[in-house]
Formats: structure tokens, C-alpha cells, sequence
């Protein structure tokens, strides 16, 4: 009877080491094939271009608008605008398919779902409405 209590210690202490072998390392890194969007630094800015694959902008339903005036104030749908961590104002401009920049602006007011800009991108300017969260964490790797 002791030899069989004795030996069942050794056999949970052999079987732990045999499946402990089998785990193999874990890592957080990881490869995204087909990366979904990429960042290129723009030369004498803090700003860098984010650009999608057609199938991310897709998926993501980007959409966009283009600025406009009344008077002399330009005008973006409140859904344009957001506050980055800094407490900065921006929206994403869209100067090409597929291609979105951070665009810095200065909100006056807002009325009817409508930011009303002191100062923004020129009027005609495409800006990105749909997707802006997104962008933003593509450009800043949030989750990467």
C-alpha cells in the first residue's frame, strides 16, 4: 500500500512536466498578413498619411463629405470633429482614394449636428464622417 501512494506523486509530478513541454512559449507578438492600413511619416509635420486597402475602407464604410462655408465660417458635420488625448481638434481629410490626413481645427460652435470652424480645411475639402475612431487607431497603432 505505500509503494502505490509513493509512486502516484511521481507520476503526477512526470505527467505535469510532459505536458508543461507541450505548451510551447507564449508570445504577444503576431503577424498580420495583407496589413489592412499603413502610416507614412509627412516630412516637416508631427502628421503622418494613413492609407487603407480598398477592402479596409470598405469594411470600415468610410465615408466622407465635403467642407463647406456659410459666410465666412467653414462648416463639417459634427461627426467629422473629435478631441485626441492632448485636447487638440482635428478632423481626417481625404486628399485621395484610400488616402485620410489629420487636419487640425478650431471649433466655434456647434448648432444642428453641424460644427461651425474658426479655422479647418479649405472649403471643398473632403472630410472623412465615417470611420474617424478608426483612422485614428490606424494611425497611432491603438491595439498594436
Amino acid at each position: 500500500m505505500q509503494r502505490k501512494r509513493a509512486a502516484v506523486p511521481a507520476i503526477l509530478l512526470a505527467t505535469a512536466g510532459l505536458l508543461s513541454g507541450c505548451a510551447g512559449a507564449v508570445s504577444d507578438a503576431y503577424v498580420i498578413e495583407n496589413e489592412p492600413g499603413s502610416t507614412h511619416h509627412i516630412a516637416g509635420t508631427e502628421l503622418s498619411r494613413v492609407t487603407l486597402t480598398e477592402d479596409a475602407v470598405e469594411r470600415l464604410g468610410i465615408d466622407t463629405t465635403p467642407v463647406t462655408a456659410t459666410g465666412r465660417h467653414l462648416v463639417v458635420p459634427t461627426s467629422a470633429v473629435f478631441v485626441d488625448t492632448e485636447g487638440a481638434w482635428w478632423v481626417y481629410t481625404n486628399p485621395r482614394p484610400a488616402v485620410y490626413v489629420r487636419h487640425e481645427v478650431e471649433v466655434g460652435r456647434e448648432q444642428s449636428g453641424r460644427a461651425i470652424l474658426a479655422h479647418g480645411p479649405a472649403e471643398g475639402t473632403e472630410v472623412v464622417t465615417v470611420g474617424v475612431a478608426e483612422l485614428y487607431g490606424v494611425e497611432f497603432a491603438v491595439g498594436h
